[in-house]
């Protein structure tokens, strides 16, 4: 049975609504970024772009790097976001848009997440690169699917004993990054752990203006958390999100982010925009590899 028109939407010329995007107008391999401007930043490095378009803050560049064609987008901030972008790029390579029915033969992608977030460690420094092995998922958009399959139950349970979780908010989720990415954009250069994915920027990060917290020593305790070596590295709003759609719609997916900030130490990078800029170069050259 064909999918209704108000679950799928198309704009008039066929692209799918959010994205303004065509199946052919993305490669196989994505990168994602959060900040529109961040997808210029990247594609200034390519041989050539060969296509561009911009939705809301949904910005694309398809083009070649070294001979490998790489498709740049930005999804703006936070797990809604991510749940547009994933399900209409999975759309776009897993759905014929003219029946409107799912293909016989599904297509996987390589989805590469360049960010900048926080470190919780005092030994993950400013101007590091972390690479998320798993996403610690604590703001339940996931919960919307069936997600059996992909959680680690013993991780949650470790987590919500340890962290002393409140049974009022969304039951922590962990999922694991796709492992053929990590051994291609891992190095001696990368961190690794577990990335805290929160749906907000203030509260739900412990950040604390005019509006009092929930759990004053959240962060606190996420630092001690400790399961058979995993730690929570750092905290930002999109990996978890990512990993999460990735392993539910067949698709790879994996986390880096240039750490510009320690929560642990209170520290601030004094060069953030060289910390970006050297994490996409080291992200485009293992892409090419």
């Amino acid at each position: 049975m064909p999918i209704k028109e108000s679950e799928l939407i198309l704009n008039p010329d066929g692209s799918v609504y959010h994205l303004n995007l065509k199946p052919e107008n993305i490669a196989d391999t994505i990168i994602f970024v959060g900040d529109q401007n961040r997808v210029d930043r990247i594609s200034k490095h390519f041989d050539s772009i060969e296509f561009e378009t911009q939705k809301r803050e949904f910005k694309t560049h398809t083009g070649y790097y070294k001979g490998k064609l790489i498709t740049v987008l930005s999804t703006g901030i936070g797990p809604d976001n991510i749940d547009i972008v994933m399900n209409e790029l999975d759309a776009l390579v897993n759905i014929d848009l003219d029946t409107r029915k799912p293909k016989d033969n599904l297509k996987s992608l390589d989805i590469i997440r360049v960010g900048t977030s926080g470190s919780l460690q005092k030994d993950i420094p400013v101007d590091s690169f972390v690479l998320s092995q798993f996403g610690l998922d604590l703001n339940g958009m996931l919960h919307f699917y069936q997600i059996d399959s992909i959680k680690n139950r013993e991780i949650e349970e470790a987590f919500i004993k340890q962290i002393n979780w409140c049974k009022d908010k969304a039951t922590p989720i962990v999922v694991r990054n796709s492992p053929s990415l990590e051994k291609r954009l891992e190095s001696d250069k990368t961190f690794k752990g577990m990335t805290a994915t929160a749906a907000g920027f203030y509260g739900p990060q412990g950040r604390v203006l005019r509006l009092p917290v929930q759990n004053p020593e959240l962060n606190h305790n996420m630092d001690s958390f400790n399961f058979n070596g995993f730690r929570v590295t750092n905290l930002e709003m999109e990996t978890s999100a990512i990993f999460g759609l990735a392993k539910l719609l067949g698709h790879h997916a994996v986390s880096l982010n240039a750490i510009i900030a320690n929560r642990a130490t209170g520290n601030f990078s004094d060069n953030p925009g060289k910390a970006v800029d050297d994490l996409i170069l080291y992200t485009l050259n293992k892409i090419v590899e």
